[in-house]
């Protein structure tokens, strides 16, 4: 019988409650520790799961000095990071990291280094991969229904207001970074999971709403074009300041057909005279009982027992993390930048 994994989580927001959920969901896990800067958060985080066998820190060096934590899931601010992802694998623990992974190139180079150099597995929480609409779309391309990609969009339209408990430190720059970075990165990482091509230029405009009635200390709207290796070309339009529901619409084009959310029109269905669409579970929420967690970590296991890297390892992330932050380096000199950053 396989020894269980031993699980930490780092930080109690809402996100975390994702991350315990599917490791009590999984036989193969069980949460053993809880960070806060509060211990009361911590302990009142455990009860709230049932966590029966986990211990409260505010200290992530006494986290670390535990053998019994293989597997540790970043949850905390966006600025903590890339500091708390170095430790944990310099410590020999492998990483779930929600995204953003860091907010500048520096940042981002140092955590997919120590990784790398610790010889540990990571993932990256673009969980939306899980998404069973996502599943469904990787299938259709890959058997061709809709012929080759030529161009697509993905959107990520969420208004992020003073409702919400992340708003305080989202708006501010140094904990947010920027519309895509905070937030946009998941369509971001849509569009490359869907292209199957690598990106090599980008372009960006970003604005704020007049009178910035959100108060954010940059521009939360942005419109990101990509062009990719393989002559496909991608738009992701971001808003974080968005008066309405929250949508995730896709739309993808090919040589034999077009995909638009559940929706597909395809030549290769003689007979078809309008869209057909497909039930499914549509990535039509933020709320992190909507995420498919569970599947995420349950392949995030897998890939520690065999050894092998998650299609959604902090290297793959880079990627992701580049175009996003290569638009802010567009948007600010006004021009085309080009893939992978120097």
């Amino acid at each position: 019988m396989k020894d269980i994994l031993g699980v930490a989580i780092l930080g109690t927001g809402d996100v975390s409650n994702g991350h315990i959920s599917a490791y009590n969901a999984n036989p193969r896990t069980e949460v053993r520790a809880i960070l806060s800067r509060d211990k009361a958060r911590a302990e009142a985080k455990a009860r709230e799961h049932g966590l029966t066998h986990c211990r409260p820190y505010t200290s992530l060096d006494e986290l670390l000095k535990q053998d019994d934590i293989h597997i540790v899931s970043i949850c905390t601010p966006h600025h903590l990071h890339t500091e708390q992802g170095i430790a944990c694998a310099q410590s020999g623990r492998h990483v779930v990291v929600e995204k953003p992974v860091a907010l500048n190139l520096e940042d981002l180079r140092k955590l997919d280094r120590a990784i790398r150099e610790a010889g540990v597995r990571s993932i990256v929480s673009f969980v939306l991969r899980w998404n069973l609409l996502f599943e469904l779309i990787r299938s259709l391309l890959e058997e061709g229904v809709v012929g080759d990609l030529f161009h697509g969009e993905v959107d990520y339209l969420h208004g992020i207001t003073p409702k919400l408990a992340l708003y305080p430190w989202v708006r501010r720059r140094e904990y947010g970074g920027s519309a895509l970075l905070t937030a946009g990165c998941h369509a971001v990482d849509a569009l490359r999971w869907f292209a199957r091509q690598e990106a090599i230029e980008v372009f960006s405009y970003a604005n704020t709403s007049p009178g910035n009635p959100l108060d954010y200390e940059y521009e939360p709207n942005s419109v990101t074009l990509v062009r990719f290796d393989g002559g496909m070309t991608g738009k992701v339009a971001t808003s974080i300041e968005s008066v309405a529901p929250y949508t995730f619409p896709i739309v993808l084009m090919g040589n034999g057909g077009t995909i638009r959310n559940n929706q597909v029109y395809s030549n290769r269905w003689t007979g078809q005279t309008g869209w057909a669409a497909i039930p499914t579970i549509l990535p039509d929420s933020g709320s992190v009982e909507h995420h498919p967690f569970v599947p995420q970590m349950a392949h995030f296991v897998e890939c520690i027992e065999a050894g092998v890297e998650s299609h959604a390892s902090v290297a793959d992330a880079v990627k992701t993390h580049e175009i996003c932050i290569a638009a802010e380096i567009s948007k600010i000199e006004r021009r085309p930048v080009q893939l992978p950053l120097a």
